[in-house]
C-alpha cells in the first residue's frame, strides 16, 4: 500500500476517459464515487451516448490523433484529471506509415496517443484495458508487446502491473476476460481487486465465501416479454425486479430504454424455434439453414458461432460488438435486444444508448458511400464496453489502497 503515515486520506479520483466509447469504463469509476472530468471519443453516436448520460462532463468528439497537446491541456488541464482510462487498440491497428516501422509495435499504434495524454496531464494513475491475447502478441522482432507497454509506462515514472481479469469474478453475468494494465505513481502491492463472486457450477460457494455470480436469466428475466419485431426504444416496466442484481441495475430508472427486438423474418424465427439451448445455426435442419445471398439455395457456409441459443442458468458468453447476430434468447425466438445486452454487460437501466440500434456492414456502407451511417450502433457500443460493475470493482480497490 502506498502510504507514508496513518493520517493520509485516499485520493479523490478525477477521471478522464480516452477511447471512451459509450463510457462503461468511466461509469464504473463514477459508480464507485469518482468524479468524471471528461472523455475523448471519435465516433459520433458513442459520443452522443456519453454526453447524454454525463451532461456535466467535457466530451471531445474528436479523433485523438487530431488533438494537439495544447488542445488537450486547454480542455482538461484546469480540471486536472488524476486518473486516465483507455482501451487503445494495439494489436493489428497500426497508425504508422507503411515502411516507417513495425506495425505490431504498440509505439506505432494508438497506444502512443494514450501515452501522450499521460505525458501531458501527468495523472497519478493510468489504466488500460485490452483483449487478453495482447499478452501473447509479439512484434516483428519477437519482442512481447506487453513488455513494451510496461516499459513505456515506466519511462513516465509509473509502477506498472498487468493481469487478465474475469468479469464473472466480480458479479457480471458474462464470461468475459480482459487484460488490465494499471500504472501508478506510488507503488501498490496488489492493484487488482480480489475476486468476490463465483459461478455456482464450478465452486463450492458455501465454503469459498464468494457470492454467487448472477446467471443470464437472473440478469434479464424481469424485462418486458417481447417477440421478434416487438418492443420500443422507450417503454414501461411490466414486472418488478426479481433479485438484487436486477434491483441494482433498475435503481434510478423510471422507464426502460433500448428494449426493441430485431425485425426477424418468419424463416429466421422458424430457425430459432428449432434450436435448443447450446445449439447454433449449424445445428438446425437443412431446410432452415441460411440461404446464399440473393438466392433460394442453401448456403454451404454455416458459422458455428452465429445465433447460438444461450443457456439461461449459466453466465452468458462474451458479448462482442456484433452480438445482435451472435446470441438467441434462451426462451424467445429472437436475438437479444440492446437492453438485454446492456444488462449482461452490467449497465444500469437509466443509461441510454443513442444512435441506431444496428447498421449494416461498415464495409458495405463505405463501399456504397453511405459514410453518414458508419458509426457505432447501440449493439456495437454495448459490446465494445468495459462492464461497469467490473470497472467499479477496480475503482473501489484502488480508492481503498491508493493514498496521496
Amino acid at each position: 500500500m502506498a502510504t507514508n503515515s496513518s493520517s493520509q486520506e485516499p485520493m479523490k479520483f478525477k477521471i478522464l476517459d480516452t477511447f471512451a466509447g459509450a463510457g462503461g469504463f468511466s461509469l464504473g469509476f463514477q459508480l464507485a464515487g469518482a468524479e468524471l472530468v471528461g472523455a475523448i471519443e471519435r465516433d459520433s453516436w458513442a459520443s452522443e451516448t456519453f454526453k447524454f448520460n454525463h451532461p456535466d462532463a467535457i466530451v471531445l468528439h474528436r479523433d485523438i490523433t487530431s488533438l494537439t497537446d495544447e488542445e488537450i491541456l486547454e480542455s482538461f488541464g484546469t480540471r486536472k484529471p488524476n486518473v486516465i482510462l483507455g482501451g487503445p487498440p494495439c494489436q493489428g491497428f497500426s497508425i504508422c506509415n507503411k515502411n516507417s516501422g513495425d506495425p505490431k509495435d504498440p509505439r506505432n499504434s494508438l497506444f502512443e496517443e494514450f501515452i501522450r495524454v499521460g505525458r501531458i496531464l501527468k495523472p497519478e494513475i493510468m489504466i488500460m484495458e485490452n483483449v487478453p491475447n495482447l499478452i501473447k502478441a509479439k512484434t516483428e522482432s519477437k519482442e512481447l508487446v506487453i513488455d513494451i507497454i510496461v516499459s513505456e509506462l515506466k519511462k513516465l515514472g509509473y509502477f506498472t502491473n498487468y493481469k487478465i481479469l474475469e468479469a464473472t469474478d466480480y458479479g457480471v453475468p458474462q464470461i468475459r476476460k480482459r487484460l488490465v494494465v494499471i500504472a501508478t505513481k506510488k507503488e501498490i502491492n496488489d492493484p487488482f481487486p480480489p475476486k468476490t463472486h463465483a459461478v455456482e457450477e464450478n465452486e463450492d460457494l458455501f465454503n469459498s465465501g464468494y457470492l454467487k455470480c448472477p446467471t443470464l436469466w437472473e440478469a434479464i428475466s424481469d424485462l418486458p416479454e417481447i417477440e421478434a419485431r416487438e418492443g420500443a426504444e422507450v417503454q414501461a416496466y411490466t414486472k418488478e425486479a426479481q433479485n438484487s442484481y436486477q434491483a441494482t441495475l433498475r435503481d434510478g430508472a423510471k422507464e426502460l430504454y433500448n428494449h426493441k427486438a430485431m425485425n426477424h423474418s418468419q424463416r429466421l424465427v422458424e430457425r430459432f424455434k428449432s434450436m435448443e439451448w447450446g445449439h447454433s445455426t449449424s445445428d438446425v435442419p437443412d431446410h432452415l439453414k441460411p440461404l446464399k445471398r440473393n438466392s433460394t439455395e442453401i448456403s454451404d457456409k454455416v458459422y458455428d458461432q452465429n445465433n447460438r441459443r444461450m443457456y439461461p442458468h449459466k453466465p452468458c458468453h462474451t458479448v462482442p460488438a456484433s452480438f445482435y447476430a451472435n446470441f438467441v434468447h434462451p426462451f424467445k425466438n429472437r436475438n437479444f435486444t440492446a437492453r438485454e445486452g446492456a444488462r449482461i454487460q452490467s449497465f444500469p437501466d437509466w443509461y441510454v444508448f443513442k444512435g441506431k440500434p444496428t447498421v449494416v456492414s461498415h464495409k458495405l456502407l463505405n463501399r456504397e458511400g453511405r459514410t453518414e451511417d458508419t458509426h457505432l450502433c447501440q449493439y456495437n457500443q454495448i459490446g465494445n464496453a468495459v462492464p461497469p460493475i467490473m470497472a467499479k470493482a477496480i475503482a473501489e480497490h484502488l480508492m481503498k489502497n491508493y493514498q496521496e
